[in-house]
Parts: structure tokens; sequence; C-alpha cells
């Protein structure tokens, strides 16, 4: 039977922040009450919570029952600085590992895409290769972040979302959409996502393996090791992930393999916290009409290497977080596969450091911090060219060389504070930015946010904020028969207005926000006529966006059933100007955008311990394509399309058992241009847990 009641745990109530720098760590480990939440389906995800440059802290254990959860004094961070939820001035979407398995979703795109304000453009399954964005913007104006570190792909945001954590490894997702530059640095035009992994109190592993149509197999393990208590909290925590998962594909040229993994250290100990993680993930797939309806046998390969350290400290009144990480990734490009027409090759590097603190003082919190990225690439297409002797030879490809090279070094400067009154909530700051490829000049870009509560149900919050984005190498220096860089492009510049609104009842929750972005050199890739090439380009832009949810904890809505057990509904809206008279005929990112979304879900019980989600997803898109008859191509205006989705689980202490039908009309659509989107699709697969003696 359906249990509307928690479970049992030691539970930690947080009444008051002291203001000490060490006061959250004495949670960690601990189940926190933190309010009442009604639990749905991703769509539902709570908000108000924690996202920050550092790794925020965990904050519900998975073995609790997050139907029932009260919501009252617990430290969050919604920016450098931690503050209390009910004076929390950021707005955050926080996608929790239990909302995560009410959804059952079996892959980060499928997460994403039930967010109303996330643009998911899938262009391979099972989200092998993705464009991502938010609000409106591209994929290049969003920062991904795994465990508070910048992942960014300098070469082009379309390899971003090359994750090396499988589903089972996320504790939860954090979303911010608007600009952000001043608390996660440059590059966080539009918002951030921040990927938490999880590491567990006691020593256990897990394995899984599925299947479907199309040929799609695959499967995986982790294993989680424990040791050493302090205050009931696990001194040492480690956890070691893989999986492997290919398919023959739906559509022509479809077909992808590929291999993840992931370690994840964590070391606690009074007023110290450090966590360590190295990820590699490596992908091949038939890529289709990716990139250019013009050649639909293209093919590519990715690799990513990235490990990184972070710690956080108190001495007295002062809390320190460094972080040290470096990512090295490889692209592999064919226009047509197995041969060299349209190849490129490309390794680019990024380190960064990032260093900050914060201290509470009579005129409330201050934090101050600084971060140092380098980004370095080497190509056969992108920089400048090489001379003879500074040419270098291609891993596995020993008769080819990169000779194209570019680096730049990117240095953000952060300083913010926060004034916490009864009702009001005030955070205000600044970070100054220089980058070299630039010049020697710093700009600043300044922000504000402000949150009202007139009382617990109900908060009112409005900000305003600058952010920018350098452009990508691929932005500044791609060329090909059906591409063309532009080396003066400048960074783009945003100044970004929000307004909001939350109700959370005892089983309806209520969010309205709007959005308006003004932006200038805003980079887009266009043609100018039927017989152009693309070019990259930029022009001034202004967005205008609102976004609506409703959610409704049916078992607190309908006491005494235990079938019924969430529903939800959203809708998103978005358009676009363009500040300029040049005509333009075709778009191929900026202009060609979500106009309208519309999502909704019901979670039920069907028997014992068998439950369902529906979701249907609708939405329209801005904007027009190309489609190619020969080697004649014709315009075509983007189409709406409306999906079907049930997924389906049964669940017990040590196993689960999964499956997900997707497209149950077996409509066909297309996510981005040309790329054909498959039918009707299927997933079965299963998870079983174990604990190891200690």
């Amino acid at each position: 039977m359906f249990s509307n009641q928690p479970k049992k745990n030691t539970v930690v109530t947080w009444r008051q922040f002291s203001g000490k720098g060490y006061a959250a760590f004495c949670s960690l480990g601990r189940e926190i009450r933190i309010g009442v939440l009604a639990v749905s389906t991703l769509m539902v995800a709570h908000n108000d919570s924690l996202a920050t440059r550092t790794d925020s802290l965990r904050i519900v254990e998975d073995a609790v029952s997050t139907s029932d959860l009260a919501l009252s004094e617990a430290t969050v961070t919604g920016s450098q600085l931690p503050v209390s939820l009910d004076k929390a001035w950021s707005k955050i979407v926080v996608i929790t590992r239990q909302e995560i398995d009410n959804a059952k979703c079996q892959t980060i795109n499928d997460i994403l895409k039930l967010c109303p304000n996330v643009d998911v453009r899938q262009r391979g399954a099972m989200g092998v290769q993705t464009d991502i964005s938010l609000g409106g913007g591209t994929f290049d104006q969003i920062t991904f972040m795994l465990n508070g570190i910048n992942i960014n792909n300098p070469q082009t945001g379309h390899l971003a979302a090359d994750f090396p954590v499988a589903i089972a490894d996320i504790e939860r997702i954090e979303i911010l959409d608007g600009a952000s530059a001043r608390t996660f640095g440059s590059q966080a035009l539009n918002g951030i996502i921040n990927i938490i992994t999880r590491t567990e109190p006691t020593s256990q592993v897990g394995i899984h393996a599925e299947g479907g149509s199309y040929g799609t197999f695959g499967g995986g393990a982790n294993a989680n090791i424990a040791s050493g208590k302090t205050g009931g909290t696990a001194l040492w925590r480690n956890r070691l992930s893989g999986d492997y998962l290919r398919t023959d594909g739906a559509v022509q040229n479809s077909d992808f393999n590929r291999i993840r993994l992931f370690y994840q250290g964590r070391y606690t100990a009074d007023n110290v916290l450090l966590n360590w993680q190295a990820g590699y993930n490596k992908q091949r797939y038939g890529a289709n009409t990716f990139y250019s309806a013009k050649f639909p046998n293209q093919w590519e390969e990715g690799t990513r290497y990235m490990a990184a350290l972070k710690g956080d400290a108190a001495a007295g009144n002062i809390h320190f977080t460094p972080s040290l990480s470096f990512t090295r990734n490889f692209d592999h490009f064919q226009l047509i596969k197995d041969t060299q027409t349209g190849e490129n090759f490309h390794r680019n590097d990024v380190l960064a450091a990032t260093l900050s603190g914060y201290s509470q003082w009579v005129l409330g919190r201050t934090a101050l911090g600084g971060e140092l990225r380098h980004e370095d690439i080497l190509s056969s297409n992108l920089g400048r060219p090489l001379d003879e002797a500074q040419r270098v030879r291609i891993e596995h490809h020993h008769d080819r060389y990169y000779d194209h090279r570019d680096s730049r070094t990117n240095m953000s400067l952060f300083l913010e504070h926060a004034v916490l009154l009864r009702q009001w909530s005030i955070n205000a700051g600044v970070m100054a930015n220089r980058n070299s490829a630039v010049d020697d000049k710093f700009r600043f870009y300044p922000g504000i946010d402000i949150s009202y509560r007139p009382d617990k149900a109900v908060k009112l919050y409005a900000s305003w904020n600058k952010s920018m984005r350098m452009p990508t190498f691929t932005d500044l220096y791609y060329k090909s028969p059906t591409n063309e860089g532009n080396v003066g492009l400048k960074p783009e510049q945003t100044s970004t207005f929000k307004v909001g609104a939350d109700f959370t009842g005892s089983w309806l929750s209520l969010s309205v926000v709007g959005i308006y972005r003004r932006g200038t050199d805003m980079i887009d890739w266009v043609m100018y006529s039927a017989d152009d090439i693309y070019h990259s380009t930029a022009f001034k832009l202004s967005i205008y966006q609102l976004t609506a949810q409703a959610r409704a904890n049916l078992l607190r809505l309908l006491p005494g059933q235990q079938v019924l057990r969430a529903a939800s509904v959203s809708y998103f809206y978005n358009r676009q100007h363009r500040h300029d008279d040049t005509p333009i005929y075709q778009s191929n990112y900026a202009l060609d955008y979500l106009r309208h979304k519309v999502m909704a879900s019901l979670e039920h019980g069907i028997f014992s311990s068998l439950s369902a989600t529906w979701h249907l997803r609708w939405q329209e898109r801005e904007g027009t394509h190309l489609e190619y008859h020969g080697a004649e191509a014709v315009q075509r205006a983007n189409r709406p399309y409306c999906l079907l989705d049930l997924k389906l689980r049964w669940t017990k202490p040590t196993y689960d058992v999964y499956a997900s039908f997707e497209n149950l009309t077996s409509h066909r659509y297309y996510d981005i241009g040309t790329v054909p989107q498959p039918g009707f699709t299927f997933l079965i697969g299963a998870n079983y847990r174990f604990a190891l003696k200690q």
C-alpha cells in the first residue's frame, strides 16, 4: 500500500543561523527538516533552494519520503552567501533525487525536458548529442556545472552537455534562470545548470541493466565506500561508477556507443570539507544532419577528461572556498562519414582556479572572491595558423597535425553584500572581468536581488543583473563548405530584469515569473540569401519571457486515498525582437527559438509497489529551417508538436524495475532543423542495490 507518512529518522531542525562559518558542517549527513513540500514529478521541482559557486550542501537523505517535509529555517545559499530559506533572495529550481525517481527519467536530457523554461533540442537519442538552453537563449549562453565546477566547453556549446555522470550518480540538479555573472562568473549569460552528484553515508553497491527498441542496450555499476565516523557523519566517502550504452538508432545514421566513468571523494572533519572528482566520457555517433541539412551522413567522436578539487573551511567568522579544476576535450568530426571532406580535429584544455570567502559583521554579510580561467585550443580548423615547427601531431592520427591554435585567459573578481531584515532580503554585488582576448581593461557587471515575504506562504522577488559571454572558438574561427566564423565578434552582453511570485500552500503550489533581457552583440549563425552559407554575426536582441506553474499534492488534497499522488501543469512563453534592419534569410540559432511550451503530468499508483507517471508536452518553435531535395533547398516554417510519454516503476527496498514508453502516439517530429526524431520507443531496465559489510 502507498503511504503518505515519512519514515522515522533522527531530524535536525535549524531554528537560527549562528553566523559562524562552520554552522552548516554540523548537519552534514543528517536529515534536515526544511519545510512542507508536495512531491510530484520534475515539473513540480521545488524552488528557492541551494545553488552556489561551490557544491551546495546535501539537504534530504534518500531514505526519507519527501511527501511530508517541513520547510522552515534551513540555511541555504543562492549566491556566494548562505542565508535562511525564508529570507533567500534568489529563485533556484532544485530537482531532488526523489523527484528524479518520481519522474522515472533515465537520462539527464529527459529530466531537463520537463522544466518549462529549459529548451532541450535533441539531435541524437538518449542524450548522446543535445543543445540545451535557458529562457529563450542559445546553447552557448548557459553555464554547466558539476558539483559547482564549471565544465563548459570553449570550443562549442554543442558539446557542453557531454556529462561524465549517469542518472544514478545524481543527487539533485539546480537551475537558475537569469543573468548570473556576479555569482557564477563570465559565460553565465542566461543562467546555470548545476549537477550535484551523490556520495552515500554507508558502503553499498548498485548495478543496472537496460534494453529497448532499435537495438538499445546498456548497463553499469557503482560502488560507494564510507569509512570512519565523526558526529554521526562518515569521515571518508568514495563513489566510483561506470556505464555503457549503445544503439543502432531509430533513424538513419543515428547509431552510437558511449562509455562514462566517474569518481567522487569526500572528506569531512571539524570545520573542513574536501571534495574531489574525476570523470571520463567517450562517445561515437552517426550525426545525421546535425550541423548541416546538406550532408545527411555526418559522423562525430568526442572524448572528455576532467578532474577537480574543492574545499570548504572555516576559521572563526570567515569561511573559505577554494577550488582547482582541469578539463580536456577531444573532438573528431567528419562532414561525410569515413572521408576527409570537411574533417576536423580539435583538442581544448581548460584550467581554472577559484578562491572565495565570506564573513558576517554588523552591517550584514559580505563575500569576496576571484576566478582565473585559462582556455587553450589546438585544432585543424579553429585558431590562428601555426608554422611548420609549431604543428602538433594528432593523437592516434600520426600522419595528421593540429595546425591552428588559440588561447585566452579570463580573470573575474566578485564582491557581494547582503542585508537581511525581517521580511526583506537584499543582495547586491558586482563582477569585474578582464579577458586577454579582448583587451587589458576590466569591465564591470553589477546586479541586485530583492525578495519580500509578507507571510510564510507567499514570496515576491525582483532582480536586475548584467552579464557577459565570450564567443566560442567555433564562433570566431570555424570554416567549412557551409559555415564561416567571424574573428571580429565581441563578447555578448545582457541586462536582465526579473520579477516573480511564489505561493506554497498545504497541497497547492503556484509560481509565476517574468523576465526581460536586453542583449547587445548577441551571436547567431545566419544566411543572408537562399544561396548563401551560414555566417557568424551579432546584433541587438530583446527577449520577453513568462513562466507559470501549478502543482498539487493529491495525497493531501484527497486524504484517505493512496492512488492519485501528484499533478502539475506549466506554461512557458517567449518572444524576441531583433533591433536590426539587415534582412536575414535564415537564422540557425538565436531567432530559431522556443515560443510556447505547455506541459502537464500526473503521477499515480497502480497496485502494490507499481506506479506510473504520464507526461504530456506540447511546444511550438519560432523561425524556419531548410529542407534539401537533391541540391535544392526549401525553406519551411518550424512545426509545433505534441508528445505523450508513460513511465512505469516497480520499487522495492533493494531493487526497482522500470519501463519507459516515449511518444506513445508515434508522432513524427523535429527538435531542430531536419534532424528527424524517432516515433514510439521503449526502454526497460532494472536496478539492484546491496549493502557492504563493514
